[in-house]
């Protein structure tokens, strides 16, 4: 049986280097320009039909962004609405990324850590700037639980640092190990159903079947969690508690 992370392994397709930094294209690099063309056709042509009685693609886009607006309202406020463009950017390249990995052949982008701590860290970075911009030095408040008494604080302010930090990390792991972890599995059972034969191999791909239909359920999962935390870490910059 092939090895079920083979599917997972980066080989270069065209070697690159750009001031000494290897920046070759390989097949995630393909499929992270695929999936940004794509969402950008896709919504373009929502765009572009604007008739009085919507299109089945205009109405699903619509629905996205009511969908998307209304994490932000509850999360963030109205005053989120200014990183609408990052959130919905954010929600739908993982979507899809999630999604068109579950194609044959294709590949899951978000299967790499590299890639969803960059996401993380990114989002997480720009919280911190946030609320350092709308609060100054008092958003280092978000150290302090409130009603934490004065004698408490040598001991609860390391522990809101150790916090803070593992915020980007249980973010970037989440969404790599639920998406890594779900394709291992199909990969397993492929195999199984391969090697078993006509007499047994039926029983791993139904399986099968019922797994792939919980995976692509999980796609849509992962990207709203990944986004949603997003927005409640954001709203914790702009609302200290």
């Amino acid at each position: 049986m092939e090895d079920p992370l083979h599917p997972f392994e980066l080989h270069t397709i065209v070697p690159l280097s750009l001031f000494g930094l290897d920046v070759s294209i390989n097949k995630a690099v393909i499929m992270m320009f695929v999936v940004v063309g794509l969402v950008t056709l896709l919504l373009t042509k929502a765009r572009s039909s604007g008739s009085l009685i919507p299109t089945k693609l205009q109405s699903v886009a619509e629905l996205l962004v009511e969908f998307i607006r209304g994490m932000i309202h509850e999360t963030m406020g109205p005053e989120g609405m200014r990183f609408f463009p990052l959130i919905a950017t954010l929600f739908l390249f993982i979507l899809f990324c999630n999604l068109l990995g579950l194609m044959p052949g294709a590949y899951t982008v978000t299967s790499q850590l590299v890639v969803t701590g960059a996401f993380a860290l990114g989002v997480y970075t720009l919280s911190l700037l946030v609320g350092f911009k709308v609060h100054g030095v008092k958003f280092l408040g978000i150290l302090v639980p409130s009603g934490t008494p004065a004698w408490l604080l040598p001991l609860m302010i390391p522990i809101e640092i150790i916090s803070q930090l593992a915020r980007p990390v249980s973010l970037s792991v989440r969404l790599f190990a639920n998406m890594t972890a779900g394709h291992v599995i199909l990969g397993v059972l492929f195999g199984l159903t391969i090697s078993g034969g006509l007499l047994i191999g039926w029983l791993p791909f139904s399986f099968t079947v019922a797994l792939y239909g919980l995976e692509v359920g999980i796609a849509f999962i992962q990207a709203y969690i990944f986004t949603i935390l997003t927005c409640v870490y954001m709203g914790d910059a702009f609302h200290l508690h």
